[in-house]
């Protein structure tokens, strides 16, 4: 294994374990092609930060990371859906057949990437799936900077959040610790192939359905992608919030990508995010009476 690889590590845990580390990856990748090569040395680098960021599945964060997945993966789905509509219905109701420039194709190529990992990473196969959404994510952000800068023009830094918050919500389940990692849905081969096919049909039915005005921006292009992706997450992601600040992680993606999206602004940022907060508490509060509840129920029950 390479110096550099182990050298991500910090200096006490590299000197504990790297000895280990560089045995295992030698073993992972002995006789193996490029590709191989490729993600185990994806899989190294990706450990060694979990631990400089105390991701482990021991640690508080990499459990508050673990309950989030399966939301940030909803909103990372929601909002490629919501890119994918807005660009389409925008052409379709523009009337231009010239309407969509080069970098609109590469945006929608981006968007499809994006939103066939989120979708596939829900449907059981997380490790790709997260994996090629964080990867869509990353190459559209790279996409609209590098190509304004290509031409002489730099991206305004007003602008930087709307390209780094996807990034950083779509990278979240990356982070998850691969123990703490989501199960997602039993689903059969036939059933998670069709699970594109879906996402891809649902996009074409809000293009086609889609009209002019903010109502339609909010209902169609957003709110339907993300009802769509929390029922796909399911009942079990729901069940992993058991606290406050769980609650609040989860539901920030989808803050996020609402301001990115528009639906959220600056007027309405600090109302939404108070009543994320409230909505935590509130969980918290019905969790622990609920608990309660339980404990009268089993102690008059052995009475």
């Amino acid at each position: 294994m390479s110096t550099p690889l182990l050298r991500l590590y910090p200096a006490g845990y590299r000197h504990a374990f790297g000895d280990d580390i560089a045995e295992a990856y030698r073993e992972a990748v002995e006789g193996a092609g490029r590709s191989a090569r490729l993600r185990e040395a994806g899989d190294i680098v990706a450990h060694a930060l979990r631990v400089r960021l105390r991701l482990g599945s021991a640690q508080r964060a990499g459990r508050l990371f673990a309950a989030a997945t399966p939301f940030a993966l909803a909103a990372t789905a929601a909002y490629a859906a919501f890119g994918l509509v807005s660009m389409l219905a925008d052409w379709r109701l523009s009337g231009n057949p010239d309407f969509l420039v080069p970098l609109s194709y590469v945006m929608i190529g981006c968007d499809l990437v994006t939103l066939t990992g989120a979708v596939l990473a829900l449907g059981g196969r997380f490790t790709a799936g997260a994996r090629w959404a964080c990867a869509g994510a990353l190459t559209q952000a790279l996409s609209l900077v590098l190509v304004p800068l290509s031409a002489g023009a730099l991206i305004p830094a007003v602008a930087l959040p709307y390209l780094l918050a996807p990034v950083a919500v779509a990278a979240l389940p990356v982070a998850c610790p691969p123990d703490l990692r989501p199960a997602g849905r039993a689903l059969g081969t036939s059933a998670l192939a069709a699970l594109p096919l879906w996402a891809m049909l649902t996009v074409a039915a809000l293009t086609l359905t889609d009209a002019t005005g903010h109502l339609a921006l909010t209902l169609w292009r957003l709110g339907v992608p993300v009802a769509a992706a929390l029922l796909l997450a399911g009942r079990p992601a729901l069940s992993r919030l058991r606290t406050p600040g769980q609650f609040a992680l989860a539901g920030a993606p989808f803050v996020a990508m609402g301001y990115c999206a528009g639906v959220v602004d600056r007027d309405t940022l600090v109302p939404a995010l108070a009543a994320m907060a409230a909505a935590g508490v509130a969980l918290r509060l019905w969790r622990v009476r609920g608990g309660a509840g339980a404990d009268r129920g089993t102690g008059a029950r052995a009475d």
